[in-house]
């Protein structure tokens, strides 16, 4: 069972002003409820018991809003996604967790997605396991986006590199050892250092979602995904 996870919601969401310059980006409401509660709902319906949220920018409406549903780490600079699982591993613990970005939005098909990926993680033979969405079912999908990962043989993914175009976006959830920070950078650095050290050792894999899956990163992807859910 992987029973704890970490959002990340400390970024400052500029692509969304003028909306986040009065509100945290993963706060902004969809369709009622916003996009930071609709995933710890999920957590929770998943059976995650211990949920770690990062904050910064406007950070104490989100304290506010979600002190009582999870543990909160204030962090007085911007860390990066790598640096701020890092800072939060004394919480996170040992053991393999979920990582979701604070701003994501999807939903679930006849399996559910975090159960699913849960049963697709495999300690002995991965570091990080990513939810991968095909480019061209992305809800919001901007023009010129070249996608993340190819998926190859036994479900090994491989970054796209100088390649003009790949058939998978990263969807915002995985789930990461936390042995993949060993020698990891002190100062602020991204995941995605730590999954290109994956990648090369072959311990990367992916894991694929079907059903609906936004990109809400613009005001106007916001207003599509209103559209849908409403």
């Amino acid at each position: 069972m992987i029973t704890t996870a970490m959002i990340l919601a400390a970024g400052r969401g500029e692509r969304m002003r003028p909306l986040t310059d009065t509100i945290p980006k993963p706060l902004i409401p969809v369709a009622g409820k916003s996009m930071l509660e609709r995933s710890l709902d999920k957590l929770v319906e998943a059976g995650v018991t211990r949920i770690v949220v990062n904050v910064h920018h406007l950070g104490q409406q989100i304290v506010d809003r979600v002190s009582d549903r999870a543990e909160i780490i204030h962090e007085d600079r911007l860390l990066d996604t790598g640096g701020s699982v890092k800072n939060a591993l004394p919480l996170l613990g040992p053991g393999p967790f979920f990582i979701l970005n604070g701003d994501m939005l999807w939903r679930d098909g006849p399996d559910m997605l975090l159960p699913r990926m849960r049963m697709r993680w495999k300690p002995e033979s991965m570091d990080a396991l990513l939810l991968l969405h095909p480019i061209h079912k992305v809800i919001g999908r901007e023009p010129g986006e070249r996608g993340d990962y190819f998926l190859e043989p036994w479900g090994h993914i491989r970054h796209r590199g100088m390649a003009p175009l790949t058939p998978y976006v990263f969807a915002g959830i995985s789930v990461c050892d936390a042995r993949l920070f060993e020698e990891s950078p002190d100062a602020p650095f991204s995941l995605l250092t730590l999954w290109h050290r994956a990648e090369a050792a072959r311990r990367l894999f992916g894991a694929l979602h079907e059903c609906e899956w936004f990109h809400v990163g613009t005001p106007k992807q916001l207003a599509e995904a209103e559209r849908i859910l409403a």
